[in-house]
């Protein structure tokens, strides 16, 4: 999978090609499509979510930089595919999960492959996870129509925050820099994510700018 799907594609970041060998991605899907698992292509993990496809997670991880002594921060749990794959090169990951049933299933996965340097939380990820702040890292596993302000707020000076912008079918995947003169986007290409999901619509002086 690495060798033909990922590296083929141009990737050559020695540690993220690492972490994605040191995750078995088949024990992060659904035991009916684990003879998929190592293909290049998302997969429904249930409630209408799915796993990324693998090379979309390298994508997101080598564009957060993740250094082996940063905090990461996850929005998005889903299998706990990218959050293992961050736990591989993060000193520290906290991950928020809105569906229960999916936040239940990684914790026990993630024990299970015995990863420690991990932390998740069932609850609304638009609110991130203040009290664990600052991060070095924000890496978003779904599409926001607007830049989560409290996401923004949560980031460290010089931190990274990768996420997908815009609505249904319109989508652009982007990283974000911030910076002493403000926030620093990058566009990083066409995307396809299922929308973030919170407990509340985001307020519009709460955006960076309206994507899509």
């Amino acid at each position: 999978m690495v060798r033909e799907q990922i590296v083929a594609r141009g990737l050559k970041d020695g540690r993220v090609l690492a972490a994605m060998l040191r995750v078995p991605r088949h024990r992060f899907v659904p035991p009916g499509l684990q003879g998929l698992a190592h293909e290049d292509r998302p997969l429904p993990i249930g409630c209408g979510v799915t796993i990324s496809q693998p090379f979309i997670v390298s994508e997101m991880t080598l564009a957060a930089a993740v250094g082996t002594r940063d905090r990461v921060l996850e929005v998005g749990t889903g299998s706990g595919y990218q959050t293992a794959v961050l736990a591989e090169m993060a000193a520290e990951v906290w991950s928020v999960e809105i569906i229960e049933e999916h936040h239940l299933r990684a914790g026990a996965l993630l024990s299970e492959l015995g990863y420690r340097n991990v932390h998740l939380r069932y609850a609304d990820g638009y609110r991130g996870w203040p009290e664990a702040a600052p991060f070095d890292a924000v890496v978003v596993t779904a599409a926001a129509r607007y830049l989560p302000g409290p996401l923004l707020d949560q980031l460290a000076a010089g931190g990274r925050m990768v996420i997908p912008l815009g609505g249904s079918f319109r989508q652009r995947l982007v990283r974000l820099c911030r910076t002493p003169e403000g926030p620093r986007r990058e566009d990083l290409g066409a995307v396809l994510f299922v929308p973030l999901t919170c407990t509340r619509q985001p307020l519009r002086r709460e955006a960076a700018a309206p994507v899509g």
